[in-house]
């Protein structure tokens, strides 16, 4: 049985097997999180993103889908970068590939051994998903995911504010 959690914190400084990048499809770094785990892993996890192949012509992870690279610098070992969904009113896929971010991600860290991985809160920044649909959709997949595989044992959600958490820890509880 998986043990998730809610915290606050940053992501980049958490002690788990793998942590999950909010990626753009170029994952060539960006803002927010994105930004700030470029930036504490060093120049080498840039490196390794432009080593990934490109699907086209600067597309290297489509909207739902994840890659992986090595932590470098942090104390993750694997960062797993997603991309999700721009909110775009939810008619327009939206629910679906933000869940295929989560279970594409979840699928990585279990064919890497990963037996702990931390999420933050996937289009929830400037792609303008809204929290609470967010929240239901990332607790849904996990749950489901965990019911059918081993790994990973624990699953954190590391929200960047106590507004998130708060939204986080309501749908847990529930």
């Amino acid at each position: 049985m998986s043990r998730l959690e809610v915290i606050e914190d940053d992501i980049t400084t958490l002690q788990v097997d793998a942590i999950v990048n909010a990626a753009n499809e170029t994952l060539l770094g960006g803002g927010g999180v994105d930004g700030a785990i470029h930036r504490a892993a060093g120049p080498e996890l840039l490196a390794a993103c432009r080593g990934i192949s490109e699907v086209r012509p600067g597309l290297r992870c489509p909207t739902g889908q994840a890659r992986l690279t090595p932590g470098f610098r942090l104390p993750a070992k694997f960062v797993i970068h997603t991309v999700g969904p721009v909110w775009r009113g939810g008619t327009h896929g939206e629910p679906e590939l933000l869940a295929s971010c989560y279970w594409q991600s979840l699928l990585l860290a279990q064919n890497n051994a990963a037996a702990s991985i931390a999420f933050p809160a996937i289009s929830c920044g400037v792609y303008g998903y809204p929290h609470e649909a967010a929240a239901i959709v990332a607790l849904r997949e996990v749950d489901a995911f965990t019911r059918a595989h081993a790994l990973p044992r624990r699953i954190v959600f590391c929200c960047f504010g106590s507004g998130m958490a708060e939204t986080y820890r309501r749908h847990l509880a529930t």
